[in-house]
């Protein structure tokens, strides 16, 4: 009969097999629904760019177009852009240029037109970018707004056209404009002349590779915390025994 520590060790050697490869299912589980999420956002990005009049106009519509292709018509508000700063493209510091377009009398979305490298000397010094007149047409993928980076005290209550942050509720107030619960990240036209403007939008990754990683090493754990028990408990008295 086994003695009393021989159960306890037993049972914490089980224990711990069972809960760790137990994570490293769940981690599996975790890599499978990512995986859906990013044939979805691919397939989105095949799907014909959405006109005008199909662009969302509440968050609920909106988080159903995320990433799909548009072609819009509009004017652009060149007044009203703002230059986002500290937000880095390809490890180098600079602003992401951020420009309503109106699609018709009030009714306008906002585009991230590109990233602008920061003047090194005198951060509140842009670079200009064009500033086409007219009905224009803009190709882009649709996003959410940037994300916000924390900022130290409150925003200022007259922001100028240099910010930290872009809230598009508040925007859409000091703007006087109904915007679109999206944004769009615009596309560099085939054929176009490459301008100051860097459109090298990262699409989201699921890193469905971590998760991958992960469960190798719950199901390792779980087989070193198994093979440890079987030779300390097992094997190794059996050859002293017979020995």
């Amino acid at each position: 009969m086994m003695p009393g520590r021989a159960w306890v060790l037993l049972l914490a050697a089980v224990a711990a097999t069972v809960t760790t490869a137990g994570l490293g299912w769940w981690q599996l589980g975790r890599a499978q629904l990512k995986r859906s999420l990013q044939d979805e956002l691919e397939n989105r990005i095949t799907l014909p760019p959405l006109p005008r009049d199909a662009l969302a106009r509440t968050p609920a519509e909106a988080s159903d177009q995320l990433h799909r292709l548009v072609s819009l018509r509009g004017h652009w508000l060149h007044q009203q852009t703002v230059y986002l700063e500290n937000r880095p493209m390809q490890g180098r510091p600079g602003f992401i240029v951020i420009t309503p377009l109106e699609l018709g009398t009030g009714d306008a979305v906002l585009v991230q037109r590109g990233w602008v490298a920061r003047d090194p000397y005198d951060r509140t010094r842009v670079q200009p970018v064009a500033a086409p007149g007219g009905e224009v047409v803009v190709h882009g993928r649709l996003a959410w707004p940037p994300s916000p980076l924390m900022e130290l005290g409150a925003p200022p209550t007259r922001p100028g056209a240099i910010r930290h942050n872009l809230d598009l509720a508040a925007f859409s107030r000091e703007s006087g404009l109904a915007l679109r619960p999206l944004t769009v990240l615009e596309l560099d036209a085939p054929g176009a002349a490459v301008g100051p403007l860097q459109r090298q939008w990262a699409l989201p990754s699921h890193n469905i590779a971590t998760h991958h990683g992960y469960a190798v090493q719950w199901f390792s754990l779980s087989a070193l915390i198994a093979g440890l028990y079987v030779w300390f408990q097992i094997l190794l008295p059996r050859r002293r025994s017979a020995g």
